[in-house]
This record gives structure tokens, sequence and C-alpha cells, in this order.
């Protein structure tokens, strides 16, 4: 894997799963992970998102558990837009893509994906949209503060990542730069609820 981290917050990856809600409308899950520490940093759930409402949860991310080195991702055209590649530039974050059809290069992601389809997606029937994000951010909190990880000295995320000591070169990661869109309301949950863990 290139790249591969060797510290809490170089490495972050991010990725989109989808899923429905009983009506039979598409529910898009944001999904973005400190590949280090094993954290999931944010399920973000919309209808749909936009280049911008994709800055927004990142500039959320940004501001309250620093700025990664690298960011990791498939070339999805949510990824590669000129609005995201031109914002990470400015927040000195370099990309990192994925080959087409490679996806054991985002191993960490992948595998949180399929753990989040295992245990609750392919479990739960979303009556609406308010429960789906409710549900999806409990059980990203028991993911982070409850679920120990062997490769992780069978410590959860959320205690490894405490004590994890960042390098003094990663210390001083430039703030993200500002952003004048917010997301759309009408597609994301509020980001103001995603403060813990």
């Amino acid at each position: 894997m290139r790249h591969r981290a060797r510290y809490k917050n170089q490495v972050w990856s991010y990725y989109f799963v989808t899923d429905r809600t009983e009506d039979g409308r598409q529910l898009r899950l944001l999904v973005v992970i400190d590949e280090y520490t094993r954290a999931c940093l944010a399920i973000e759930v919309g209808r749909s998102f936009t280049a911008q409402d994709v800055v927004g949860v990142l500039q959320y991310l940004f501001a309250v558990r620093g700025t990664p080195e690298y960011l990791r991702s498939d070339n999805g055209p949510e990824f590669v837009s000129k609005v995201i590649c031109r914002w990470l530039k400015d927040a000195a974050v370099k990309m990192l893509f994925i080959a087409k059809g490679s996806t054991w290069e985002n191993g960490y992601v992948e595998s949180f994906n399929g753990t989040l389809g295992d245990e609750l997606l392919n479990r739960e029937i979303f009556l609406s949209f308010e429960e789906a994000c409710w549900v999806i951010d409990r059980w990203r909190l028991d993911y982070n503060h409850h679920r120990i990880h062997s490769s992780l000295d069978y410590q959860t995320p959320a205690a490894y990542a405490a004590g994890c000591v960042l390098p003094a070169s990663a210390s001083a990661t430039p703030q993200p730069p500002e952003h004048s869109h917010s997301p759309n309301p009408n597609s994301l949950t509020q980001l103001g609820a995603k403060t813990g863990g």
C-alpha cells in the first residue's frame, strides 16, 4: 500500500456507501476514517452529495480533528472534482488516488465498509432519513468507543487515538482554507451533531 500511515492524522481515507430507506429512496453515506487509529471520523448521511457538500464535511473535520497529510480515495467524480482538488491543494493535503479496480489499495476503508454493511446496513430497515442518521451515528460512536481491535493492542479506536503522540513535523499542519458554501441542509445531516468520537 502506498503511503501506509505511520501516525495519527497522516492518512485519512474516504469513500461512499449506498443504502436505501424503506420507501426505496437512496441514502448515500460519506465514510471518513483515520487509517492509523482505525477511528471512524464521520459517516455523513445524505440523499445525495455535491462536491461542495464533501468540502463542507472535510472542512468541519479538519477544524475539529486536525488536517491530515494525505487523503486516500478512489477516482469517483465526487473525489476528483476541481472544487475538491483545489480546496485540498489550498489546505496542503496531498491526494492519493487508488488505481481503477484496485480496491485493495484502499484496504482500511474497504474493511470498515464491510463491517458497517455486515453489522448495520444489511440488518436494518430505515423507516426515514432521520432514523437512518440517528442509528448510523449511534453505531459509529459504538464502533469508536466500545469496539476493541487486535491491531490496536486490543484498544478501541478512540482510546488508541487518545494515546497517540504526533511527531513534531505533523503538529504544525496548516489550517484548512475557508469555504464559503455550506452543505445543503436538505442532503446532509447536521455537522454539529458529529462532535462525539
